[in-house]
């Protein structure tokens, strides 16, 4: 006999992490798609918001509105695919009720109240559930992830930025206090709400920087990276939109230790902090990452490119920002909460062309 199916929940549905959370939960093995929730679009069958889920069993899902005790009575296990501020009561509620919860959102991720309510310019009100949530890098924290009632899913910048420069800083082989994260994002890491920076006419055909300084990630990034070094640090970290619908590719840019350190040792240092995590590729020396080539997939690429000259090593790393970089994350680290492998449900090659 085969086991009965976990029952998954997702608070909102039209966004596009909550899109693309639906896509991977039809074709995960032992998921279900319980509940969906939406307030603007409740009443609606999933398959008349999303015509290409016709004939899918899910597709005949009506949308509710967001009810935490509807979703725990309902669920084993609720994704929050909200804004920021919009989680952390849900998440509360959701977690007295007996649920495991995932949270797509900033509401966890900091894990200084002070430093969140800062960056967010809103009050945290969730003390207790914030010191419980665990942070939700399967790379770097799968034993406590497997542990955790509430995970803490990582933004996409700091997703890619992060395993860029792991195995860098816990071998000590680059200098903390000169990293640049030089970083690109397709126009879907905006959010699906209408703004006229995201129209077509303003994107197409241009390239620009934004937010350089005050990116709400920064926090984040500083955070994982000081955990690893040991001390505290800070980055520079510059965030660009790039006229393509998903990707992230981050050029990040450090300083060796020993500028002599042969190019061997830095490779392999990588190859073993990844040798038990199949879906960061570290790539052959001499090639290097497109965002074509880890669209839809749970992949990072990484490619490593020593400079003597200037005694630097530069590191480039490339996620799907909408996957990767969210809701396939938000997947693992259910899968981890729930006893399954981290990669169930997300092998998968990469949509080229």
């Amino acid at each position: 006999m085969s086991p009965s199916p976990i029952r998954v929940g997702l608070v909102g549905v039209t966004g596009y992490t909550g899109m693309e959370l639906t896509r991977l939960l039809l074709a995960h093995p032992s998921f279900r798609l319980a509940v969906v929730t939406s307030r603007q679009e409740a009443g609606q069958s999933l398959s008349a918001l999303y015509p290409f889920l016709q004939g899918f069993p899910a597709g005949d899902l009506v949308v509710a509105a967001p009810e935490a005790a509807t979703l725990a009575a309902a669920c084993d296990l609720v994704f929050l695919a909200v804004p920021h501020g919009a989680a952390m009561g849900l998440a509360a509620e959701l977690l007295a009720g007996g649920c495991k919860v995932v949270d797509l959102s900033a509401d966890f991720r900091l894990r200084d109240r002070a430093v969140y309510e800062k960056w967010y310019g809103i009050g945290h009100t969730q003390a207790e559930a914030l010191a419980e949530a665990v942070y939700g890098l399967p790379e770097l924290y799968a034993e406590a992830i497997a542990r955790a009632r509430l995970v803490a899913n990582p933004g996409c910048y700091p997703t890619a930025s992060i395993l860029g420069l792991y195995p860098a800083l816990a071998q000590d082989l680059i200098i903390p206090e000169d990293i640049i994260i030089d970083a690109k994002s397709g126009v879907s890491g905006a959010g699906r709400g209408p703004a006229v920076t995201s129209l077509f006419c303003e994107v197409q055909d241009t390239f620009r920087a934004y937010n350089l300084g005050a990116h709400r990630h920064t926090p984040e990034i500083e955070q994982e990276l000081s955990a690893i070094a040991g001390r505290p640090l800070a980055v520079s970290f510059t965030t660009h939109l790039l006229p393509v619908n998903r990707g992230i590719l981050a050029t990040i840019y450090t300083r060796l230790k020993d500028p002599a350190l042969p190019f061997e040792r830095i490779r392999d240092a990588y190859a073993a902090s990844y040798a038990d995590h199949p879906f960061v590729r570290l790539l052959p020396a001499g090639k290097l990452p497109e965002i074509r080539f880890v669209r839809g997939t749970f992949f990072c690429d990484i490619a490593l490119v020593p400079d003597p000259r200037t005694g630097r090593l530069i590191i480039l790393s490339a996620i799907d920002n909408l996957c990767r970089g969210a809701s396939g994350q938000a997947v693992a680290n259910a899968n981890l909460q729930c006893g399954l492998p981290p990669g169930t449900g997300l092998l998968q090659a990469a949509l080229v062309p």
